[in-house]
């Protein structure tokens, strides 16, 4: 009998794609937001549509979008980011060359008193960086292109983000000033600080990576050392647009490593959790695996045989010290694609057939929980999509298959000059 299984190109096909009409789907054609979410009302996250910029290359390289469109909607987008209020008033869409976490769709201006977030405007920056080396030819569109994202960039004061601290702080609000806390252990802000060193105007000394990676937690688990993080977006999100293989900065010589071999362990580790499962989850086991940040069930206690179990809303889940409440995020699982492609495979095959109901339509989830669909057939997936899983599935997918954003980047003179200030050396830096 013909074997009817989809190649695995035509499988990452079908869910990149998917992923990449949340962004035609979930845009303001006008202004170039991206909703956080797939539900009505959502307000724009602006690291969100970092991520859709980011994609728009790759709808031009993969047929699915022309070049003339992508740049009509680049070209929206970041009118709308360089022209839009810059101010302390709490109603602005920015202040310092920063962006508010998340913005009305209609109107680009704050919405829930979010705060000026330093890491979703990288997050936003690189998009802007990606689009600014990919749209590199001469008709009007892609010089304003070009102009637009070398202004916005430099905007940004990096050293005014430090508050007074010895690194970046993560936030301001106008009512209150900087959030009380910085950046300590590792986390998703290498992009952050590459940006703050690379800086033509207001750049961040050396020392403010030093202070940040000094907080650095070395750890010995499963056999994997690695540098740790539980959620596996924090082994992603930088890697979306950085390609670390092969490079390293201080602390990765010191350990004979380097960031993605870091990610790929950390990626192990998560399988290895998911098939000792520890807590005796339903449908955990090495190929039923990935913990990150994401929604899930909801804040409730419920007692399920002999164990009351703790279920959670949006929280960032991670392994081995948790939280954890029986929630996968799929996205996390399949963004590893290009760190232990094998397992990653093995893992979104298995979800195919386990679990097709996650995937209608190839359409990631956020989450999806088997042990509290053993007390409610409804419950087993969460309502709606968010634009960051849809992101980062739709950039890793493609550094997986072309290496496309990865090649953009090494392109562009702020990511090595950021790297090399950061004390990054070898492979493509060379």
């Amino acid at each position: 009998m013909k074997n009817l299984e989809p190649s695995d190109e035509d499988l990452l096909e079908r869910f990149q794609r998917a992923a990449f009409n949340y962004f035609m789907e979930h845009a303001n054609d006008e202004n170039g937001l991206v909703a956080d979410k797939s539900t009505q009302g959502a307000p724009a996250s602006i690291a969100a549509v970092g991520f859709g910029l980011s994609g728009y290359p790759i709808g031009v390289e993969r047929g699915w979008l022309t070049r003339d469109a992508a740049a009509k909607r680049t070209l929206a987008t970041l009118q709308f980011f360089w022209n839009s209020e810059q101010s302390e008033d709490p109603f602005a869409t920015g202040y310092k060359g920063f962006f508010y976490h998340f913005l009305d769709m209609k109107s680009g201006k704050r919405v829930w008193q979010s705060e000026l977030s330093m890491i979703d405007t990288a997050l936003l920056l690189a998009g802007i960086l990606v689009v600014g080396t990919y749209f590199d030819q001469d008709g009007a569109n892609e010089r304003e292109i070009r102009h637009l994202a070398d202004a916005i960039y430099a905007r940004v004061d990096w050293q005014w983000a430090r508050g007074g601290q010895a690194t970046l702080r993560q936030g301001w609000k106008p009512e209150a000033g900087f959030l009380h806390y910085g950046w300590e252990g590792y986390s998703e802000a290498i992009i952050l600080y590459v940006l703050g060193l690379a800086s033509p105007s207001h750049p961040i000394t050396d020392d403010c990576y030093e202070g940040w990676t000094s907080t650095y937690q070395w750890e010995n688990i499963y056999g994997q050392e690695f540098l740790y993080a539980g959620p596996l977006f924090i082994h992603h999100f930088s890697h979306a647009w950085i390609d670390f293989a092969e490079i390293q900065d201080p602390f990765m010589r010191e350990k004979n490593c380097d960031y993605f071999e870091n990610t790929r362990r950390a990626t192990f580790v998560q399988q290895e959790y998911a098939r000792r499962n520890p807590y005796g989850y339903e449908g955990y086991g090495e190929n039923c695996w990935g913990f990150s940040a994401g929604e899930g069930p909801g804040y409730k206690n419920i007692r399920i045989g002999s164990k009351t179990r703790q279920f959670f809303g949006y929280t960032a889940r991670g392994v081995p010290f948790g939280p954890d409440d029986g929630t996968i995020c799929p996205s996390a699982m399949l963004s590893s694609l290009p760190f232990a492609p094998d397992i990653t495979l093995a893992a979104l095959r298995h979800l195919s057939s386990h679990y097709p109901q996650v995937i209608a339509n190839h359409a990631l989830p956020s989450g999806f929980n088997p042990t509290f669909q053993s007390i409610d057939p409804t419950g087993l997936v969460t309502e709606g999509r968010l634009g960051l899983d849809q992101g980062i599935t739709l950039l890793m997918i493609e550094n997986f298959r072309s290496g496309l954003i990865w090649k953009l980047m090494r392109q562009c003179p702020t990511i090595a000059n950021g790297l090399s200030r950061a004390g990054f050396a070898g492979g493509w830096l060379k």
